[in-house]
């Protein structure tokens, strides 16, 4: 299995999918494989080294869940609440109907954010919510070197101003739900949502190259991103990812302003091992004990309702999937478009992060790499055959 998966990552690496990547499967507890491959930098040749440090984007949801999960345990969140208790410029939420921008029916709730059935949207020029939230994005991307940066709360309450793209529970959409949900943890737990994080996830798990942007000594660490390109003669390269992306800092170099729930954190295949393995565990990992194993059970085995689901069908590579919590479960595995079992939860990123817990197999799997637009794409899928085929 060790030899088809360093020959899959070498083949990714000759084909210029990617620059480089590393692979790290735990099973019952214990490392099953490690492989990596490529470098983290082209220019200066520097090899994708075990802890060579990669930014999550997406993957950054499930680690937000479970912040707001610690709360719910605690009973100082409710998931039925309003999320304009906490946010009050949600109180006046609207949407559009019928061409006409109209009040919504409910409120918004906190439950709505886990499961992205808000109404909220990224910024997308194909519909008047997503037009609205370009707008927030732009002024966000604006300030971000200025003397007045965008603050988290603050992004949360400039999308508040913005149409939904339909009414809170009606449906499903991913879009900036998680970010918002950061600004509610911050207003719940009375403190910065990276402090929170850091105190209640990050320290007891000893995820310690976890977090919002990467010191200056760890610099050295950190993947450069990449995107493939065909060039006027046709021939396929890499050209280095160099603009800002939902507000967040492609350096790196310094604390942000707004710590985005939904895609700001950065971190290395053994720290989010250790998050992923710390769900598994039902909530502990080693002498940390983060969440109650109930909180856990419920965390990562919901889905959407039927008519919340429609909006998911067509979202290639979920097949069989549903949605909860900001994580992906899988529901029919006869369904999807690669080798899945039912129960199985977790999420990629835009960058191409890649995270999976087996609970039924007491498996995890983690991937980095930085490939613009990665999500879950071709190598994740067969590094995933490759080890669920054996494992199986």
């Amino acid at each position: 299995m060790k030899k088809l998966i360093d020959e899959a990552i070498l083949r990714a690496i000759e084909t210029k999918e990617v620059a480089g990547v590393n692979f790290l499967v735990y099973k019952d507890g214990k490392e099953l494989i490690y492989a990596e491959g490529g470098v983290q930098n082209i220019d200066d040749n520097k090899p994708f080294k075990r802890d060579t440090i990669f930014r999550l984007f997406s993957q950054t949801k499930p680690i937000t869940a479970a912040a707001a999960m610690i709360l719910v345990e605690r009973g100082m969140l409710d998931l039925t609440d309003e999320v304009s208790k906490f946010l009050p410029a949600y109180k006046n939420i609207k949407t559009i109907k019928d061409g006409q921008v109209v009040n919504c029916n409910r409120p918004m709730l906190v439950k709505d954010l886990l499961d992205m059935t808000s109404g909220l949207v990224y910024p997308d020029i194909n519909c008047e919510a997503g037009r609205q939230t370009t707008k927030v994005f732009l002024d966000l991307e604006h300030r971000i070197d200025s003397d007045n940066p965008m603050t988290t709360r603050e992004v949360a309450d400039q999308l508040a101003e913005c149409v939904l793209d339909f009414e809170p529970g009606s449906s499903f959409r991913y879009g900036t739900s998680a970010d918002v949900l950061g600004a509610v943890i911050e207003v719940v737990a009375g403190t910065k949502f990276g402090d929170f994080l850091r105190e209640e996830i990050f320290e007891p798990l000893e995820m310690k190259d976890t977090a919002f942007y990467v010191p200056e000594d760890k610099m050295g660490r950190l993947a450069t991103a990449y995107r493939t390109s065909t060039n006027k003669d046709g021939e396929t390269r890499l050209k280095e990812y160099d603009w800002n992306n939902l507000g967040v800092r492609r350096d790196a170099i310094k604390p942000p302003a707004f710590e985005s729930g939904g895609a700001g954190l950065l971190s290395t295949v053994d720290d989010y091992m250790k998050f992923g393995q710390m769900l598994l565990n039902g909530g502990s990992f080693k002498d940390a004990h983060i969440l109650k194993p109930a909180t856990v059970r419920f965390m990562t085995s919901g889905e959407l309702s039927a008519r919340q689901q429609v909006a998911l069908e067509d979202w290639t590579g979920l097949w069989g999937y549903s949605y909860n919590n900001l994580l992906r479960v899988c529901k029919n595995s006869s369904r999807s478009s690669y080798i899945s079992c039912n129960g199985e939860y977790g999420w990629d990123g835009w960058l191409g992060a890649y995270f999976s817990n087996f609970p039924n197999e007491n498996m995890t799997i983690v991937m980095g790499t930085q490939k613009v637009d990665g999500g879950t794409f071709a190598l994740t899928r067969k590094l995933r055959n490759i080890v669920l085929s054996h494992v199986l």
